[in-house]
C-alpha cells in the first residue's frame, strides 16, 4: 500500500498485522480520491475507523489542511503513528485513540469538509455512526460523507437520519456510498 498522489506520493505505508483491518487497495483508493479531489484542498478531513491511516494520509498528501484519525485498535494506532511520521504529515493530524462513537462527540470543528467511514463490515457501525453524525454541528449541508461497505449493504434508512445518497460507486465486493445532509 502506498500514497497515490500529492506531497507524499509513492511513499509506502505500513499496515497492521493480522486480519482486524482491511486496507483499501491502491486501485480503489485512486478511484475514490479522483472523486474526492475537488473537496480536498484546505479541507478538514475525518477518517473514522482509520486502520493504517492510509485514507487520511492520502487526503493530507493531496492538500487537506487537517485530518482526524479515529482508531481504537492498539496495533492500528501504532501503525498510523509510524505512517504519519514516515510521511512527515504528523503536524497536520490529530489521532484519537478511542472508539468512533465516542470520538464523533469529541471533535470540535466549525465544519468538517469530508468524513470517511470504513467500519468493520456487517456489524451495523455505519448506521450508528451516521445517527451520531446527524446531530453534530460540524456536519453541515456542505459536508461530504463517504461510507465504505459491502456491496449488498442496505442504506435505504439514511433519509430517516437526515441524509441523502448523492452517488454510489460499486466495486467487485464493496462500494462507496456518498452522502450529504438534507
Amino acid at each position: 500500500m502506498r500514497v497515490i498522489a500529492g506531497k507524499a506520493r509513492s511513499l509506502k505505508l505500513k499496515t497492521p498485522d493480522g486480519l482486524e483491518t482491511r486496507p483499501t487497495t491502491d486501485r480503489i483508493k485512486e478511484t475514490l480520491f479522483n472523486m474526492l479531489q475537488p473537496y480536498l484542498p484546505g479541507s478538514i478531513f475525518i477518517d473514522l475507523f482509520s486502520g493504517s491511516g492510509g485514507i487520511g494520509i492520502e487526503a493530507l498528501s493531496r492538500g487537506a489542511k487537517h485530518a482526524y484519525f479515529v482508531e481504537n485498535n492498539k496495533n492500528a494506532v501504532l501503525c498510523i503513528q509510524e505512517n504519519l511520521k514516515f510521511t512527515r504529515l504528523m503536524e497536520d493530524a490529530t489521532l484519537l485513540k478511542q472508539d468512533v462513537l465516542s470520538a464523533v462527540l469529541g471533535i470540535h470543528e466549525k465544519e468538517a469538509d469530508v468524513i470517511f467511514i470504513d467500519p468493520p463490515y456487517e456489524q451495523g457501525y455505519e448506521r450508528q455512526t451516521l445517527a451520531l453524525l446527524a446531530n453534530q454541528s460540524y456536519v453541515t449541508q456542505d459536508t461530504l460523507i463517504v461510507v465504505e461497505a459491502l456491496r449488498e449493504t442496505d442504506f435505504s434508512y439514511v433519509e430517516t437520519l437526515g441524509f441523502t445518497i448523492t452517488k454510489e460507486k460499486c466495486y467487485k465486493s464493496n462500494k462507496h456510498v456518498f452522502l450529504k445532509k438534507i
